[in-house]
């Protein structure tokens, strides 16, 4: 009985050294997981906030980006306007100066149409003039 009080007790004091040895390390095991959530969530924030510094620099650039790319089209609006104010302006003038050689030709047809009928004229006059030397010459 003895012998049996002493296994019995060798079994509590082991069991109770083992249960102190298991709860020891399962406290450490807790206070790592929980050392290891906190920097988790200390890492975590700071992501957050690298995120939205990031998406705040980002919105920025693409703000002056916009910006400028906003400005280059009303330039090119502008610059479109005057090419476009000056192509007018040369047609116009094409058109006049189509005009003008226009009338400056209808007038050259016209002395044409005249040199013509002045021409035919003095070679009447001059088919007058070679029958009248031929009827001198016959007469004679």
């Amino acid at each position: 009985m003895v012998k049996e009080f002493i296994t019995s007790a060798i079994k509590k004091v082991t069991l109770d050294l083992i249960y102190q040895v298991v709860d020891e390390r399962t406290e450490k095991i807790l206070d790592n997981v929980e050392e290891v959530k906190k920097q988790q969530k200390e890492d975590f924030r700071y992501l957050v906030q690298k995120i939205d510094t990031d998406t705040a620099s980002i919105r920025n650039e693409f703000g002056q980006f916009k910006g400028e790319v906003k400005d280059e089209f009303t330039q090119l609006r502008s610059e479109f306007g005057q090419f476009k104010s000056e192509v007018k302006d040369e047609f116009g003038q094409i058109r006049n100066e189509f005009g003008q050689l226009r009338n400056e030709f209808g007038q050259l047809r016209s002395d044409f149409g005249q040199l013509r009928n002045e021409v035919g004229q003095l070679n009447q006059r001059i088919d007058t003039v070679i029958q009248m030397l031929v009827n001198i010459k016959q007469q004679g």
